[in-house]
């Protein structure tokens, strides 16, 4: 049994409650179930109940035994002052305020029955767990689930932008580096790409900034290539040279070279040519975040992440090897990564910070101008009947699958928690 099912009753259907009565047969009228509380506290804010003919509006508190009141000492904590109606499975005792109120209590049975759908539908061991159901799910709860979900994961990267923020001494340029960085490594290479950029302190990179050898020696030895066992030439024995210098003069300490994978990735994105297109950026650009919160448009964000490389690059892709001559451009498909993982992100987050809605409404807007993505997860999302229009819905996608469906979350997502409740929920 789990307290999760009562909160899914009362959230999803509360006027089922009507006509009950508490312990005391006190008749129970629910007008409004409050606000869900997922975190410390009572778990319903500010419903509106009325108890045998008086409207009382505060908190409702649900356990399987009313005796879990005190096992979770609640008498004690004024949080719960302003519970009016203790819900419970099994009425073992009363409980009673911080402030000395016994609260009226209303027994139901356990829905037993919810429990087996929820049950079915979990470990229905499909892709995610409504994967056979998703297609009749109502437009309006899907919408409203992506609507959610994106909230969600822009929180969730709100406060990790945050404490990376905070970590770079409330650096929002360092902070918006070290996520630039990461998206140049894509998911393969993400890890050693934010480690190199960790150990790349912005304000040495802009010493050099004018000189872009200088910047492809630093951010190279940073990242360990100029050690590896591979062939050498005359460019990379340059390199080391320069980066020995600039090693000593700023103390840097570069990362594990062997961190960086090169199997099964297309040449153009092997590591050495993601950094030398970040050394170029960073030589050709200045104060980029700055630029990226000023910026009206995705394309005009765009325009700011466009580079490419030093000559060099242009006939290799390692070091040592020579390929025929091709202009490595940063793709498309790249700056719009950076848009939605780095970009986007770092707006909202800053307009949070500083109390700006519109910075947030307008990363918003950047995410419905954007088109959906194209991956393996978006393909099968599609395929069992979602139509996601635009980065919007797919970020939204994304979001709802590692974080509820690989989870089986199903009791916290409204898709999951319409198809256990189906039409009607009885007691």
């Amino acid at each position: 049994m789990t307290e999760q099912l009562l909160h899914l009753v009362w959230k999803y259907n509360p006027h089922r409650f009507n006509g009950l009565h508490t312990s005391n047969n006190e008749l129970i009228e629910v007008i409004d179930a409050g606000m869900h509380n997922t975190n410390a506290g009572p778990d319903f804010f500010n419903a509106k109940i009325k108890i045998d003919g008086t409207t009382w509006v505060g908190n409702v508190e649900m356990h399987l035994k009313a005796s879990d009141w005190y096992a979770h000492n609640h008498q004690t904590d004024k949080n719960y002052n302003n519970v009016i109606l203790h819900v419970v499975v099994s009425n073992d005792r009363q409980a009673v305020t911080e402030s000395g109120i016994a609260i009226p209590t209303l027994t139901i049975p356990y829905p037993a029955h919810i429990e087996k759908e929820l049950e079915d539908i979990t470990n229905s061991g499909s892709w995610i767990p409504c994967a056979n159901q998703f297609s009749t799910i109502n437009s309006l709860t899907v919408k409203s689930v992506i609507e959610r979900m994106m909230v969600e994961r822009l929180e969730q990267k709100t406060k990790s932008i945050a404490q990376a923020v905070h970590e770079c001494q409330n650096g929002w340029e360092e902070a918006f580096y070290q996520a630039v960085a990461r998206c140049f490594g894509l998911k393969v290479n993400a890890l050693p790409a934010e480690l190199m950029a960790k150990q790349t302190p912005l304000k040495v990179l802009a010493k050099h900034k004018n000189n872009l050898f200088q910047i492809e020696a630093i951010l190279f030895g940073q990242a360990g290539l100029l050690e590896r066992d591979e062939p050498s030439d005359e460019y990379k024995l340059s390199l080391q040279i320069e980066y020995s210098y600039l090693q000593k003069k700023f103390g840097l300490k570069p990362i594990d070279g062997s961190l960086w994978k090169f199997m099964r990735l297309r040449p153009a994105a092997f590591p050495t040519i993601r950094i030398a297109q970040l050394s170029k950026l960073i030589h050709t650009s200045s104060a980029l975040f700055s630029k990226v919160v000023e910026s009206a448009t995705p394309h005009e964000i765009a325009h700011w992440l466009e580079t490419s490389t030093s000559d060099y690059w242009e006939t290799h892709y390692t070091f040592g090897n020579t390929s025929p001559v091709q202009i490595k451009q940063l793709g498309r498909q790249t700056i719009e990564t950076i848009i939605l993982n780095a970009v986007i992100p770092f707006v909202f987050a800053y307009g949070e910070h500083q109390h700006n809605t519109t910075l947030k409404e307008k990363s918003l807007n950047y995410l419905e101008s954007l088109p959906p993505e194209n991956n393996s997860v978006i393909t099968k999302f599609r395929q069992i009947g979602a139509d996601p229009t635009s980065a919007f819905d797919t970020q939204a996608l994304l979001h709802l699958k590692a974080n509820y469906c690989n989870e089986r979350k199903c009791i916290f997502c409204p898709i999951g928690t319409s198809i256990v409740l189906k039409s009607s929920i009885s007691l």
